[in-house]
């Protein structure tokens, strides 16, 4: 297929590249490990070889970090991946370790452990080669966090409330507290948290018939109020005879709280209607994941198990009210999704070939089952069911795969890794249009890690990945504020790509960090919105996509230009996707590919005090989303912008004070919906705009 260029988004990151391979890379608090470390690093499971640089807790002080993740997070030119929608656990694309080893959890994954630890319990932060390393599916930059526990329990604790200007409640329960505590052999840690959120927005939708005349305008105020509650844990034990035991657990409750009022009537006239949409979400989950290392013969094998459950009771009402007294309107949706997955998994590591191998084998079940009614009102204003065929249906998946993984240094400066192997998995959909399938899915990499200088390492990764289907597509449902019904399609088939990928990652010393990767992915059977044979629309494949783009992270610091204390973070992001519309046979973008992401954070510690001073910024662009009757745009005005003050040591803790939303940035919302949108005849089209105000946030941190 044919790309749009990425070289003219690209330059001003391949700018700041050269800018910065003039500058002298003199030692800074990040040195590169002596080579004297290297037992204590291999006792970790990474080696002095491999490893790029390494932060010790005093290179975070001016931070005021309370746990290992605020350290994370402030590793210059380093961003976490979580990894927690991959396929399974051997395909897992995190890109942090503890203590050597991957975290055996998705949404209890590795920002959730570094969240527990403490930072008393942190030895220090390393920057290694995943490609060196004994683990399937790392490339480039891995941050391996080394811990011990100082044998006391150690807590830490977070408070952060937010007020808004105008039109949403405050949110006063948003905050956490953690425990860690352990021994010589042993560390364990518990968390409790909530993640609460009150957001809201409000203005004026204008509608528009097919020859774009205003025909209705409608004030709307709208308010989502979120609490997700959950309880986490881990525990790690070492046997004197080296053996590894690690248990993960998080249990979580979500819940979900929409309306919106929307007060409608035509251009120069009074309100004659009143609609209001109310949508509810009442979830549990859970997840626990064991692995356990042993010796065995030449090598090691780790036995993993992981089990997920979620049940998403879920409602959404819409009803319209006249004030001409005719009966209301409306409809009513509910549905109850059960869906879990069951993982075990084996990897063997041992020498050969002069290097290592890692032979590893998966085995994984998945459901989902849901059960849906629709109601919509008649004449009378009284609700009737409404027939909505594949709506209550249940998806199951069992999979088998395996692979072998060989890794070895090519040279002092060359690292290489292989893998190959494949997948075996059944498909089933039960009810009257359901299907039994089976799969065979090759798939594999091969990746290079070279360290070209002492500051520059440059990694290259070519895969072959089989994509993780979303099973809610599958199955028929009905969105009542949008008007939109999606059918249900059995025929779905998941998607497989390849993927090219280089990144660069270059140390700079006491100036800071840079890392860039640039990627393409050539997607087959991608899934887009497709016409059902039989009628309607769904999740469906297309034969082929591509994603072609570049993104990076740098951090600068101002200690080598003479300015104490400042800190600079740039994040960045371009990417453009084709695929072929399947009813137009046009090329467009893929519906609702991310653009460009941009975001900065400038960050001044006041030299000699407690006092810090910031300010972080964000901007993005959309692509828009496709379906066979709409084309819809959600793309927010230009920037937001909040700026921020706070002190490290008030009785201990740090307290910071937010401002958000200085730019004052509002949600916007575009669609046009198409009589007959081959030939380009519209019904009608919307456009929304809302305002949500000045957002104030307070932070209160400590440890304990």
């Amino acid at each position: 297929m044919i790309m749009r260029p990425m070289t003219r988004p690209a330059l001003p990151a391949l700018a700041l590249l050269a800018l910065c391979a003039g500058a002298d890379a003199a030692p800074a608090a990040a040195q590169d490990v002596d080579i004297a470390e290297g037992a204590a690093d291999a006792a970790q499971g990474v080696s002095a070889s491999s490893t790029r640089s390494t932060f010790s807790p005093e290179d975070f002080i001016r931070f005021a970090p309370r746990s290992a993740l605020d350290m994370a997070r402030q590793v210059p030119g380093f961003a976490i991946r979580s990894g927690d929608g991959a396929r399974g656990l051997g395909q897992a694309d995190t890109n942090v370790l503890i203590n050597g080893r991957r975290i055996s959890g998705k949404s209890n994954g590795p920002v959730e452990a570094l969240r527990r630890i403490s930072a008393e319990d942190v030895v220090r932060l390393e920057l290694v080669d995943g490609a060196s390393l004994d683990i399937g599916g790392l490339t480039g930059q891995v941050l391996n966090v080394v811990t011990a526990s100082s044998g006391q329990v150690t807590g830490q604790f977070r408070y952060a409330p937010e007020f808004r200007s105008f039109g949403t409640p405050a949110r006063l329960l948003n905050g956490s507290v953690t425990v860690a505590g352990g021994g010589a052999k042993s560390e364990w840690t518990l968390a409790l948290r909530n993640e609460a959120n009150r957001r809201g927005n409000e203005g004026l939708e204008q509608v528009f018939d097919g020859t774009d005349t205003l025909v209705a305008l409608r004030d709307e105020a709208s308010n989502f109020n979120t609490d997700r509650v959950g309880l986490s844990g881990s525990f790690t034990r070492t046997a004197d005879n080296a053996n590894v035991l690690n248990l993960t657990g998080q249990t979580q409750g979500y819940f979900f709280r929409e309306r919106e009022v929307s007060r409608q009537f035509a251009p120069g006239a009074s309100i004659d209607r009143v609609r209001e949409l109310r949508r509810t979400e009442d979830e549990f989950n859970i997840e626990l994941g064991a692995d356990y290392q042993f010796a065995l013969g030449p090598g090691k094998l780790k036995l993993i198990a992981f089990h997920r459950y979620e049940d998403s009771p879920f409602t959404n009402a819409v009803v319209t009210n006249f004030t001409s007294g005719a009966a209301p309107q409306g409809s009513l949706f509910v549905q109850d999704a059960d869906e879990g997955e069951t993982i075990l998994r084996s990897e063997y590591t041992f020498p050969g070939a002069g290097g290592n191998i890692v032979a590893a084998v998966e085995g994984v079940r998945n459901f989902l089952e849901i059960n849906s009614a629709l109601a919509a009102r008649d004449a009378a204003g009284v609700l009737q069911p409404v027939e909505l065929p594949g709506a209550s249906d249940r998806v199951d998946e069992d999979r088998v795969d395996a692979g072998l993984t060989y890794s070895r240094a090519l040279a002092t400066n060359l690292q290489l890794q292989v893998s190959a192997g494949g997948e075996y998995s059944q498909l089933s959909q039960s009810g009257p249009t359901g299907l039994t399938r089976t799969f065979w899915r090759p798939k594999g990499f091969a990746a290079l890690d070279w360290k070209a200088s002492q500051t520059l390492n440059i990694a290259g990764r070519v895969e072959r990945v089989v994509g993780q289907l979303d099973f809610f597509d599958f199955i028929a449902s009905v969105d009542l504020d949008q008007d939109r019904e999606d059918v249900s399609n059995a025929n779905l088939v998941p998607e497989q790509s390849w993927v090219y990928e280089v990144e660069a990652s270059w140390r700079l010393g006491s100036l800071g960090n840079l890392n860039l990767r640039g990627f393409v992915e050539d997607i087959s059977d991608i899934v887009d919105q497709i016409p059902i044979e039989g009628g309607g629309q769904a999740p469906g494949n297309i034969p082929s996509a591509r994603f072609v783009g570049i993104e990076g992270n740098a951090t600068v610091l101002s200690d080598r230009l003479g300015w104490k204390g400042t800190r600079v973070d740039v994040g960045f992001a371009f990417s453009a996707s084709e695929v072929r519309d399947p009813l137009l046979g046009t090329l467009r973008e893929v519906s609702g590919n991310d653009l460009i992401d941009l975001n900065l954070t400038l960050r001044h510690d006041v030299p000699g005090s407690a006092w810090a001073f910031g300010s972080d910024g964000e901007w993005q662009k959309n692509a828009r989303s496709t379906r066979l009757d709409e084309v819809s745009l959600n793309q927010p005005s230009f920037a937001f912008l909040s700026a921020y003050v706070e002190n490290k040591d008030v009785a201990g803790m740090t307290l910071r004070a937010r401002v958000g939303n200085l730019l004052r940035q509002r949600d916007r919302f575009e669609r046009t919906v198409f009589t007959d949108r081959a030939a380009g005849i519209a019904a009608f089209t919307e456009r929304r705009d809302r305002q949500f105000g000045t957002i104030f946030s307070f932070d209160v941190e400590g440890s304990f």
